[in-house]
């Protein structure tokens, strides 16, 4: 085979060789390579230590080691400082406020925004996604937190027959702390060993649609849980099915109560920060650095609520009491564990596939690679590790994460010094921050959350594009938004693998025609230019044969070539019994003449000694008669088709119950005189075959043939061989 250059340019190639099939190739063209080395030596290879094997493990493992030697103090050191003290003045606040949403006190988003920061540093393998707080974790972990530990937990008996029961906070937050650090415990487990066993091919599951179906919830999740200290109104947090219902039920049922000034201030960083938020995004390429609306809103709004004492001349909302310095180590309280298991697979896949998603687009922009099984790795050690000091799970932000990018970060040097700005704010001047206004804090993460809602553009797209990928993101959001964050994400993985079941059950099936002077075989209904073969039926279908399809795939077959050889049969007794009826009433010699319509040709056989010629599917076969009188008889085809070729050039793989479907399908089609073949079919698949035990009784590999052009000239060949075979008579 040589291509050539033809007189119009165009690349041209020619190639002339013998017809194979499978049992040619396995006797004369291909020969496996003989494994040499046992099960023992290739363990024993794999189980072998030497020092590279054990630098390339370290480096792995620390990949700071890849690229902190070799840092270019003078290229790098300058954009780096500027993007961690941008980076750090976003992640202060918005520790902060996601603390909110964890439902634990402020001070503890702040650790969350530190010590994970710094570990991720030495384990992660991303040069720019910022670690620490994340809305949607936080939220997660927020509903299972007020789920363990409800305020109907922590009531404390009135003093007074016309006073209601009052809620004992330091109790209730304190057993909030402990749910949380013991869920986010289990996340880093978790996500720790799914790293060590390279499970994180996991995210694959959670399809973009799926994802950005279930982020919107958790944005309407957000929002609705923030509505309160937007507004100033004391209502309770519910966690579960429905809990968005109720919580805006209570909202409303309590919207007279609202504090005018909680709800001005509120509204004003609202205002506030969308406008500088608009502005960062216009004039991006012009701004050196992003705006940094949020901390302005939070000096800003903590100095007008110290100065005019707000908290406690308009009883606003504020964050309290912040402790100053870092809290000792502590063992978590393992007790809580047996009913965080389901919740904690789910914030550590979420997180894990937030994080990955997040890096590999980084990677892919600025042209190097991240690992996602050391993504993994790296996030359960920044989880585990760092709830000892009474931290929250975490995952990667978008919006630190741009940041970061855009004001010029070139390794995680930056995501140190904004953890160092975080741990300054803890250690020195935390206490600077008690009398910032909830309300402002909810104004900050509404704002941040408008990305999130931008999502809702996907479902016009997503209709023109994929039906099922747009019945994916309605139902990870429908289901998100009314059962809650974990059993929403339950159900819309679950519908993502029923999706990939129904295609596969219901794939796309054609019968191909031949594409003249190409070798192609396209869909007849769809191409003009493709054309059947007369007598042969190729059958394509784009999907595996197994247990789920096998039934499906052989009612296809029969449809879509209209060759059933139930009816076949039938007709076939139906005839047998006119003929034998026929020949009792005649005495004659008979002679019987196969008319061949379609082919425009009229066959004549004459039978000597009592012989007669049916017409057998294209093919004539002798049978006796006892019949003595001569009479013309003209008999129709049962079936014009004498093969069926399936193209498996679409299947990966077969299992037994698609195998034994398979082999009854030819068995049932040989007794009607149409024979199958199978083409495309990959050296994988072939292997299968082979381990399934196919090739038995009337199954030979020289069914089998390499390619659909192949079966089809061998299927000519043999046909057109026997109609000029002697044994059929003279025609």
């Amino acid at each position: 085979m040589e291509p050539e250059e033809a007189a119009d340019s165009q690349l041209m190639y020619r190639i002339d060789r013998p017809v194979y099939d499978e049992a040619f190739l396995r006797s004369q063209l291909l020969h496996r390579k003989e494994n040499s080395t046992t099960l023992r030596q290739r363990l024993a290879n794999h189980f072998r230590c030497s020092s590279e094997k054990a630098k390339a493990a370290v480096l792995t493992f620390l990949p700071i080691l890849t690229w902190l030697p070799s840092y270019p103090v003078k290229q790098y050191l300058l954009s780096d400082v500027v993007s961690g003290l941008s980076t750090g003045v976003v992640q202060l606040p918005q520790g902060l406020a996601y603390a909110m949403l964890a439902a634990v006190p402020p001070v503890y988003g702040l650790y969350s925004s530190f010590y994970p920061v710094l570990l991720y540093t030495f384990f992660g393998t991303s040069r720019h996604i910022s670690i620490g707080t994340f809305a949607v974790i936080s939220l997660m972990i927020g509903g299972v937190a007020v789920r363990e530990a409800p305020d109907s937990m922590f009531m404390l008996p009135a003093n007074g027959s016309n006073m209601s029961a009052i809620v004992d906070v330091a109790a209730r937050d304190a057993k909030r702390v402990q749910v949380a650090v013991v869920l986010t415990t289990l996340v880093g487990i978790i996500q720790f060993v799914f790293g060590l066993l390279r499970f994180g091919f996991v995210a694959i599951y959670l399809t973009e649609p799926l994802v950005r179906g279930f982020t919107t919830a958790a944005a309407v999740h957000v929002v609705v849980s923030q509505l309160k200290y937007l507004l100033g109104v004391k209502t309770q947090r519910f966690s579960g099915p429905l809990s968005v219902i109720f919580s805006v039920k209570a909202v409303i049922s309590d919207i007279t109560s609202t504090n005018v000034t909680t709800l001005i201030l509120g509204l004003v960083c609202l205002v506030f920060l969308y406008v500088i938020k608009d502005l960062n995004e216009r004039f991006k390429k012009k701004l050196p650095i992003p705006i940094p609306g949020e901390i302005i809103v939070v000096i800003v709004s903590t100095g007008v609520s110290y100065g005019l004492s707000l908290s406690k001349d308009y009883s606003v909302g504020v964050v309290g009491e912040i402790p100053t310095g870092l809290l000792p180590p502590s063992l978590p309280d393992f007790s809580l564990l047996p009913n965080l298991v389901t919740d904690s697979f789910a914030v550590a896949i979420v997180g894990f596939s937030m994080g990955a998603s997040l890096a590999k687009i980084f990677a892919l922009k600025h042209g190097y690679s991240v690992d996602g099984n050391q993504e993994l790795i790296a996030l359960g050690l920044c989880n585990f590790i760092s709830s000892f000091f009474q931290t929250f799970a975490i995952t990667c932000s978008m919006s630190r994460s741009l940041v970061q990018e855009s004001t010029g970060g070139k390794t995680q040097i930056a995501g140190l010094l904004s953890s160092l700005v975080v741990l300054l704010v803890v250690v020195a001047i935390g206490f600077v921050f008690q009398p910032l206004p909830q309300t402002a804090l909810a104004a900050i993460i509404m704002v941040n959350l408008l990305g999130m809602f931008k999502q809702f553009r996907d479902i016009p797209s997503l209709w023109r594009t994929s039906k099922i990928e747009l019945a994916i993101w309605l139902i990870a959001f429908v289901a998100s938004v009314l059962l809650g964050l974990d059993y929403g994400l339950l159900v819309a993985v679950a519908f993502a693998i029923i999706t990939v079941i129904y295609r596969t059950q219901s794939p796309k099936s054609a019968v191909l025609g031949h594409v003249p002077g190409t070798g192609l075989y396209c869909d007849v209904d769809e191409y003009e230019e493709a054309a059947e073969y007369e007598g042969i039926k190729i059958f394509h279908s784009n999907s595996s044969i197994y247990f789920a399809n096998s039934d499906l795939y052989v009612n296809t077959l029969k449809e879509k070539t209209g060759v059933n050889p139930e009816d076949l049969q039938a007709a076939r007794k139906a005839r047998k019994k006119q003929k034998e009826k026929a020949n009792g009433n005649n005495s004659t010699p008979l002679k019987i003449c196969a008319k061949y319509e379609e082919q425009g040709v009229t066959h004549e056989v004459l039978s000597h000694n009592n012989v007669v010629e049916e017409q057998r599917n294209g093919q004539l076969e002798d049978r006796h008669s006892e019949s003595d009188l001569e009479e013309a008889v003209f008999i129709e085809p049962l079936c014009t088709v004498h093969t069926i070729i399936l193209d498996w050039t679409s299947a990966s793989f077969i299992d037994s119950v698609g195998a034994k479907a398979i082999k009854q399908i030819m068995k049932e089609y040989a007794a009607v005189d149409v024979r199958v073949v199978v083409a495309g079919c990959n050296r994988t698949l072939l292997s299968e075959l082979d381990a399934l035990q196919f090739f038995t009784g009337i199954m030979t590999p020289e069914m089998v043939f390499p390619t659909v052009h192949d079966a089809v000239l061998r299927c000519q060949h043999s046909i057109s061989h026997s109609q000029a075979s002697p044994t059929n008579g003279t025609t």
